[in-house]
């Protein structure tokens, strides 16, 4: 039986790329700058937080020495003398930029070669001649926002206004993304993803990547939050990626979580959804229970990013990767001769950086499986790799880009 499946624990990039200084990021380290802060007794005020990071299972899948290998450094308090059971190393990036669609389509062996478009930092960000048009073909009375933000930030300080006035907010980030957010109830979650179609179409000619409708609830901003009803309207892959090859020769890919909407439906068989980490993980492990041979379970478990990465969360990030790392023998044990599972991420968002931004990062490679030999797989110059050792895997032919590891 040949199975894999693809975990991306969105954002934990493992130290600053060479090229980080093009992006305003060098320096960073999302994974080592949390445990340094773990380990010098980082802790909220009720204590829930405290002590070094306890990542005794991903540290066993060689995600410590793959840390090391990529930044020269160790992660502070984290027990490193436990055997590593996996093939590990690291992936540069060969994509221009640091955003999701451009991390995922390149792990599924296709590097983007060409900078998308985002918005200037100035207010308005928006061009004229864009917001009128989208008022026109919506109907709305206006909008809100018109700047670079934080989406849980913007929320709380237009949420009301928003209410009161029936004008959407709308607000970007250094990636190339144009974001919606708008009250489930007083606005309407159908209404919202229409507009949100509707300025999708508008911005590809400014070659704009995503638009991301941002529902929440809640009565006032105190009480706001956004919901698990956010939808992603991406342009489609530049080319056919390892999902559409799998799928063309007639094997199964499994979108779990926010997968299908960021290769825009291409090359997905089936997508189910869960509303955090958790329970995206017990859904990726049920849909592996049910799936046959010659089937990818691909699953992002967006909280590293979302909830914690962007809002600089360094203990929710924290306490978020020890649930994520007790959760991992429940997917050994129910892997099955032939399997083959990759960890990994798309980018990086250290929460010690200033800004909410991503962070240009290289990223984890953590192949595991009863057939997989132990062994360091060094520095891999794309994201590309991961793609085109699982095409291997799965017996396709050659992806166009990508060098395969021989790891079995």
């Amino acid at each position: 039986m040949r199975r894999a499946i693809i975990l991306v624990m969105d954002s934990l990039g493992i130290g600053a790329s060479a090229d980080a200084d093009l992006y305003g990021d060098e320096g960073a380290n999302t994974l080592g700058h949390i445990a340094q802060q773990c380990a010098h007794g980082l802790a909220d005020a009720n204590g829930v937080r405290t002590g070094p990071l306890k990542i005794p299972n991903l540290t066993r899948l060689g995600l410590a020495a793959a840390q090391y290998d990529s930044s020269g450094s160790e992660l502070a308090g984290v027990d490193d003398s436990i055997a590593i059971k996996a093939a590990y190393g690291y992936a540069i990036e060969k994509s221009k930029d640091k955003d999701t669609p451009s991390g995922h389509w390149e792990m599924a062996g296709v590097p983007v070669p060409f900078k998308w478009g985002t918005f200037p930092k100035t207010v308005p960000c928006f061009p004229d001649d864009l917001i009128e048009t989208f008022i026109e073909k919506t109907g709305i009375p206006g909008i809100l926002g018109n700047c670079h933000a934080s989406g849980t930030e913007i929320i709380k300080s237009l949420g009301e206004k928003h209410i009161q006035t029936g004008k959407p907010i709308c607000y970007t980030s250094a990636d190339s993304v144009f974001q919606i957010a708008a009250h489930e109830d007083h606005f309407g979650l159908d209404r919202l993803l229409k507009i949100s179609m509707i300025a999708k179409n508008l911005v590809n000619d400014l070659n704009i990547t995503r638009v991301i409708a941002r529902p929440f609830i809640g009565s006032d901003a105190k009480s706001f939050q956004r919901t698990s009803n956010r939808k992603d309207m991406t342009t489609p892959p530049i080319e056919n990626t390892l999902l559409d090859h799998l799928t063309q020769t007639g094997g199964q890919v499994i979108s779990v979580g926010k997968i299908a909407d960021i290769f825009a439906g291409k090359g997905i068989s089936k997508c189910v959804k869960g509303k955090d980490n958790m329970e995206l993980f017990d859904v990726m492990l049920e849909q592996l229970n049910q799936a046959q041979d010659n089937t990818l379970v691909f699953v992002n478990f967006v909280d590293f990013d979302s909830h914690f990465g962007h809002r600089r969360d360094v203990i929710g990030y924290a306490n978020a990767l020890e649930e994520f790392d007790k959760k991992l023998p429940e997917l050994e044990a129910i892997m099955k001769e032939g399997d083959v599972a990759l960890i990994t991420a798309d980018h990086g968002c250290d929460p010690t950086f200033p800004g909410s931004d991503h962070t240009r990062e290289h990223v984890p490679v953590l192949f595991f499986g009863s057939s997989i030999k132990t062994q360091n797989l060094g520095a891999r110059n794309s994201f590309a790799d991961m793609g085109q050792t699982l095409a291997k895997h799965f017996n396709l032919s050659d992806l166009p880009h990508g060098v395969a590891i021989d790891f079995i």
